[in-house]
């Protein structure tokens, strides 16, 4: 399992406070406002934005809320200008880590990122230090309690699925990024129930994380997603069920 599943696992069993979907309902709006910009207003000409809209709709975000901060992106309305950029680096134990932010301060946003990667044993790399090791797909967390895996299988591939994965709980669907909205839609029509879904950044392989370098690991996860500027995080880790289950108690 990628890290960024992994970590939304995590969190899932964190449970999510309310100053957390505060800061949920800001990396939204900057999204919607940076999708409409880039791609327009209309959502079902424009997949990002779509996808963006869906994730608010699935928070609860209340219509104004999103209406408003796509009119902010096509210029109906004043707003913020954001700029996208990556970062990369390494976490505890040598994980290969990716940073998607959305700044209208790239001065403050690279020293915020580079002071959390530092206090957690990291260090922030170069441009393209680890982007080789990830590949874009779409990803579907499925539980496999009381799924059948051959109907899955069969409903998955038959949508564009390139691979579906039992992870142990879990099955893992993946898709290239193109395929991602119609195989999630199909998967729902077949009454499959899914944890994630979301076009993310697959490793190519991970490193398992244990002790110490796991804690850290996730406090450094936790540490940049804090920061309003960061909207996803990505690692090449993986952590034993039952270091999990200790460090999400």
């Amino acid at each position: 399992m990628s890290g960024h599943s992994k970590w939304s696992t995590i969190k899932r069993k964190k449970g999510a406070a309310d100053a957390k979907r505060g800061k949920l309902f800001t990396k939204i709006i900057k999204e919607i406002m940076v999708a409409a910009r880039m791609g327009g207003g209309d959502i079902n000409a424009n997949p990002r934005l779509r996808s963006a809209v869906l994730a608010a709709k699935a928070e609860n975000m209340p219509k104004d809320n999103i209406d408003r901060a796509i009119k902010k992106g096509t210029g109906e309305l004043e707003g913020v200008h954001y700029e996208e950029l990556t970062y990369e680096g390494y976490g505890p134990g040598g994980v290969a880590m990716m940073v998607e932010v959305l700044t209208d301060n790239k001065n403050r946003t690279v020293a915020d990122v580079r002071h959390t990667f530092s206090k957690y044993n990291g260090s922030l790399g170069e441009n393209g230090c680890v982007s080789w090791m990830f590949e874009k797909k779409g990803l579907i967390i499925v539980e496999n309690r009381g799924v059948d895996e051959d109907r899955l299988m069969e409903a998955a591939l038959e949508a564009g699925a390139l691979d579906v994965r039992d992870s142990g709980k879990e099955f893992e669907v993946t898709t290239d990024p193109a395929s991602f909205e119609g195989l999630k839609k199909a998967l729902e029509d077949a009454g499959f129930k899914y944890n994630y879904a979301e076009v993310t950044m697959v490793a190519q392989s991970n490193i398992r994380l244990s002790g110490r370098e796991a804690e850290q690991m996730l406090k450094l996860m936790e540490g940049l997603e804090d920061s309003d500027d960061v909207q996803k995080v990505y690692g090449n880790f993986d952590i034993p069920e039952e270091e999990m289950e200790r460090l999400s108690a």
